[in-house]
């Protein structure tokens, strides 16, 4: 069962719920500094004459006072825009470490130049009753050095007969066939790598090396050159029940 990953950001929540707060709590008090001075301001003409100059002085601080209150709720009001990008931008960049991990994992699918390679003969299940077993038979281990091969000269991604190669695939016989991510597979197989395809190429087509020899018994191999192709995602389960991530000891 997948898990949704969620992310908070403690440090910039508080902030952020700081200055909602101040904002709210100024402009609050701008409005009883505003109903007070339009209470004052109504009552001028009932005011005694010995209270007028107190009241003046009252109301130019209250003006002062109010302008003080706005440059606040606007420094807020940056700071709070500061936050808000803040925030997107951590999430951005945690978004493509994210989508790095997982590229890095084998879990999501993807494209690139590459080699592709076919590979022709007979599987495990079509040799059980032919009279020469080992003519022309595809073996786990043909596969499994294919794709060694591959990684070897810097493949960054594989896939068999569409089956992704990651460090807990296996590729092995079972019974009379192949699996490989505990899927069945049979001939012909198709591997594809994204790399530099030219070095994958030559890595595999090497003189006397394993393409040759693979030809040498009768199996048809053929190694492409492509400019454009696409490795599909890991789907299957992970499971760790013994392995623990080592904590960071300072």
């Amino acid at each position: 069962m997948r898990q949704e990953i969620k992310v908070f950001f403690p440090g910039e929540m508080g902030l952020k719920k700081f200055v909602y707060l101040s904002v709210m709590v100024a402009t609050f008090i701008l409005g009883l500094m505003l109903a007070f001075q339009f209470r004052a301001t109504s009552a001028g003409d009932n005011t005694p004459p010995g209270r007028e100059q107190e009241l003046a002085q009252e109301k130019k601080q209250l003006i002062e006072d109010l302008a003080q209150l706005q440059k606040e709720v606007a420094d807020l009001s940056a700071k709070l825009e500061q936050v808000n990008l803040g925030q997107t931008q951590a999430k951005e960049v945690f978004k493509e470490e994210l989508d790095k991990m997982k590229c890095c994992a084998g879990l999501v699918p993807l494209s690139g130049p590459g080699v592709k390679v076919i590979i022709k003969g007979n599987s495990p299940e079509q040799e059980i009753s032919e009279v020469n077993p080992n003519s022309n038979l595809i073996t786990d281990l043909d596969i499994l050095k294919i794709v060694n091969e591959l990684f070897s000269a810097g493949a960054e991604a594989v896939a068999v007969n569409g089956q992704r190669i990651l460090a807990v695939s296996e590729i092995r016989l079972a019974g009379n066939h192949i699996n490989i991510n505990a899927v069945p597979i049979s001939a012909p197989y198709h591997v594809f790598a994204v790399g530099d395809g030219g070095v994958l190429k030559s890595r595999l087509e090497i003189k006397e090396g394993l393409v040759e020899l693979l030809r040498s018994t009768g199996i048809s191999v053929v190694v492409e050159e492509v400019q454009h192709l696409m490795i599909p995602g890991y789907t299957g389960q992970i499971y760790f029940q013994y392995a623990a991530p080592v904590q960071n000891e300072k």
